[in-house]
């Protein structure tokens, strides 16, 4: 006669009552996520939270819990609690978009607004953002939110800018020459523009912005119109982006005439850790003077770049430098082709959740390739045979006081100085502003 079925005895009981309770644990965890999930559809992030909370420990290396958890913290508003969860989920799946998205969103609410801007571009990139942290960190945001909380697969922006300035020619070679160095006028600024985000998969998405810029000079010297856009698609991978797409610009000139830019371009970011940043791009980009005396300044130009950024003062400020280097080509300058290099460094401090500062400087050296007979560069009746060579500086500065939701005060200084061995070439002028803008 067969003795009935029982559980084992000594060591062998011992293991099977480990085993039933580890898959008892793991059918509650299963649970906990699956409920806590249900409550983030819902926007009942602390009863999420709440749900998932005996089984943090036990989950460490669950990248799906993690993020869960984060996204629930996030929603309850305990963002140092999303930080470190959502830190995590990303340790163990760096190839969840959303992940990079909550945890952008956990640092802008910190106020590590670098820190923010670094993951939001992982998951998704809008071109002609103000150069400031603090408005950058925002837009993303908002579009972070929108994907996040409201579930939209398309996410936008927009904005409205308006201000007074002043403009300065500053003395050179090429004024002391040929006179034109007392130049002053006042000037008015109009920018509108906006962009969006569309999801199509996990790290994938389409993006594009549209920015339209006018000023208009008091004493009718210029009027400057420029529309800008870009259109690209972009995938997220471990940690890294790839983008790829065309960007373009119709400027109006004055005088009648009109200057066409479009470009393709291929651009590379990684976060290299939290505070560190590596970014790499290439463009060809056809400069095209359709008709008037500038048609000969049409020309092809090739340029790659690298750039790095680290973040500090726990991620509220941010330093870049990025080098770039190319050729203008397909010319009919007199001056013939020319290679190019040159460099551009920014720093921006963000004091608090209203106030920004920022500063930049830039520098580009061209070397032609065509002889040509000019004013000697030390003797104005005399000539000489030689190429042309230009050092170009720029350098700016800027404050930005955010006084209200989505209304922002911000002066800025621009410096321009074009040195070249040509004389007439040589140009500096310095401009101020004080704009108003409005984001929504």
């Amino acid at each position: 006669m067969r003795r009935p079925d029982r559980p084992p005895g000594g060591i062998g009981r011992i293991v099977f009552l480990c085993v039933a309770m580890l898959a008892a644990s793991a059918v509650n965890a299963q649970d906990a996520l699956s409920d806590a999930q249900s409550l983030l559809t819902q926007k009942r992030y602390a009863e999420a939270l709440e749900r998932l909370a005996p089984q943090e420990s036990a989950s460490a290396q669950d990248a799906t819990y993690q993020y869960v958890l984060g996204r629930a913290a996030l929603g309850a508003g305990d963002a140092e609690r999303a930080r470190v969860a959502l830190e995590r989920s990303i340790e163990l799946d760096a190839d969840n978009a959303n992940a990079h998205l909550a945890l952008g969103r956990a640092y802008h609410a910190l106020g590590q607004h670098a820190n923010a801007v670094n993951q939001f571009e992982i998951a998704m990139h809008f071109e002609n953002l103000p150069p400031d942290l603090i408005t950058q960190s925002q837009i993303y945001d908002d579009a972070a939110r929108e994907a996040l909380d409201e579930g939209r697969r398309t996410s936008t922006f927009g904005y409205a800018a308006t201000g007074i300035g002043r403009y300065r020619v500053n003395s050179t070679r090429g004024t002391n020459t040929f006179g034109g160095g007392d130049r002053r006028e006042t000037f008015y600024n109009l920018r509108v523009g906006g962009g969006l985000s569309h999801a199509l998969s996990n790290g994938t998405s389409l993006d594009g912005t549209l920015d339209y810029r006018h000023r208009e000079y008091d004493a009718g010297s210029r009027d400057d119109r420029d529309l800008r856009w870009s259109f690209a698609a972009s995938h997220g991978v471990n940690d890294s982006r790839f983008s790829g797409g065309i960007r373009g610009r119709v400027s109006y000139r004055g005088n009648g005439d009109y200057r066409n830019d479009v470009a393709g371009f291929f651009d590379y970011t990684h976060n290299m850790d939290v505070e560190s940043q590596l970014t790499a791009g290439l463009s060809v980009q056809r400069r095209r003077y359709p008709e008037g005396p500038l048609r000969d300044r049409s020309r092809t130009t090739t340029t790659g770049s690298v750039g790095w950024s680290h973040s500090f003062n726990d991620g509220a400020a941010n330093f870049g430098i990025t080098g770039h280097a190319g050729r203008n080509t397909a010319t009919s300058r007199p001056d013939g082709d020319s290679d190019v290099f040159g460099a551009t460094a920014n720093l921006d401090w963000t004091f608090s959740d209203t106030l920004d500062a920022f500063v930049f400087v830039w520098w580009e050296r061209d070397d032609f390739s065509a002889d040509d007979v000019r004013f000697h560069p030390d003797e104005r009746d005399e000539a000489a045979t030689f190429s042309r060579k230009d050092n170009l500086y720029e350098g700016g500065a800027g404050l930005v006081w955010a006084f209200t939701d989505g209304w922002s005060l911000r002066p800025e200084l621009l410096y321009i100085r074009d040195q070249s061995n040509v004389v007439a070439l040589n140009y500096s002028s310095t401009e101020v502003w004080l704009n108003v803008r409005a984001d929504f």
